[in-house]
């Protein structure tokens, strides 16, 4: 909006000139969404419990010690992609379709994880929506995510390989990139609500991938001109870093900074012992917009390394359940990982902090890419 007014209505006051530049606008958005959060989540926090009443229920099959967090209010992450949302519409540019395709998923499988954190409400129970059709209505919204990208310029079918320059190796899947997309998006989608099992467990790596995927959106779409030999000359980061360059990536570094402010605030009433619990609405919601960025970014592999956390705790869970269907045994003492460390005796503020760590650590691998290649 503000982006909007600095180039139409309000163009010829100087002062609105800072409203053009990425640079003011994305730790503007974060500031914001921080703000915002810190100030308000009380507030909304309160109407939580008078709404739910002490009706959320923890599931039965996490370790005995969660069963006293049973009465805790749930669906804070709706605050968190509201003010994401928030932020995102006062400081990116609108005209961009990257920021609605981005929104769109935010907001598209949140909502199915609000559904599904309303059933589990009214019910008293740990059931909402069953699994496949969470899959149906978000291969459903991903088919109309599709149908959009053909209204932008030719969606890029090749894959970035980490490490690797583009120039050396880029390989075009053609129709097959699609598909990875989807499993990308939905995949970082239900990591991310696998991990939120603890307090503060899934913001904390959320917050860490925000602000990698911010570096990466905005180096991809970064232009520097400056004036050499008495005429102006373009230099492009993207092609200097051996990177894909990607025209107008750099506002979806807002909403990472957005995400990341929100994050933050969140995490004030998140951190153990929680006083709210994110619920599906956050997990799939922020999840699905980190899985969407990736793909937009090109980032489509290198997102396993980003999200390792993520990957660890659904991978867990897979070699879980082939384990116990193949041989009738399990590999963990309870799936997802986290719980594994619970039953071993780990206090659950060691292990959050430690998965924290281990996300700060792939986060700057992460980053390294960007030179190594």
């Amino acid at each position: 909006m503000l982006y909007y007014l600095s180039t139409t209505w309000l163009a010829g006051w100087g002062a609105m000139r800072v409203f053009r530049y990425p640079s003011f606008r994305i730790p503007a958005a974060a500031l914001c969404a921080l703000a915002a959060t810190l100030w308000l989540f009380p507030w909304f926090i309160a109407k939580l419990k008078a709404h739910q009443q002490g009706l959320t229920k923890v599931r039965a099959d996490t370790p005995q010690q969660h069963q006293k967090k049973n009465g805790t209010p749930t669906m804070g992450g709706l605050f968190i992609l509201l003010t994401v949302t928030a932020a995102t519409l006062m400081w990116a540019n609108l005209a961009n379709p990257y920021v609605w395709c981005t929104l769109g998923v935010l907001v598209g499988f949140g909502a199915i994880g609000l559904c599904d954190d309303w059933l589990k409400v009214s019910r008293r129970n740990s059931r909402g929506l069953p699994g496949r059709r969470k899959l149906q209505l978000q291969l459903l919204q991903l088919a109309a995510l599709s149908g959009l990208l053909h209204w932008m310029p030719p969606l890029d079918t090749h894959v970035s390989i980490p490490f690797v320059p583009v120039h050396w190796l880029n390989p075009d899947f053609g129709w097959l990139y699609l598909p990875l997309a989807a499993l990308v998006i939905m995949g970082t989608s239900h990591a991310v609500n696998l991990t939120d099992g603890l307090d503060g467990l899934a913001i904390g790596p959320t917050i860490v991938s925000s602000m990698v995927f911010l570096v990466l959106a905005y180096v991809a779409g970064l232009v520097l001109t400056f004036r050499s030999n008495g005429a102006w000359v373009d230099f492009n980061v993207a092609d200097y870093l051996n990177l894909p360059h990607i025209v107008g990536t750099g506002e979806l570094a807002v909403i990472c900074a957005a995400m990341a402010g929100a994050g933050i605030g969140f995490l004030w009433y998140n951190t153990h012992p929680a006083t709210v619990f994110m619920g599906d609405v956050g997990s799939l919601g922020l999840g699905g917009a980190l899985g969407v960025i990736a793909v937009l970014t090109k980032n489509e592999l290198l997102s396993a390394l980003i999200h390792g956390v993520f990957l660890m705790e659904a991978v867990s869970v897979i070699c879980q359940v082939l384990s116990f269907q193949i041989l009738g045994k399990r590999i963990f003492r309870m799936a997802p990982i986290h719980h594994h460390f619970e039953l071993k005796g780990w206090a659950e503020p060691k292990i959050i902090v430690r998965f924290w760590i281990i996300a700060i650590i792939l986060a700057l691998l992460s980053l390294v890419t960007l030179k190594l290649r």
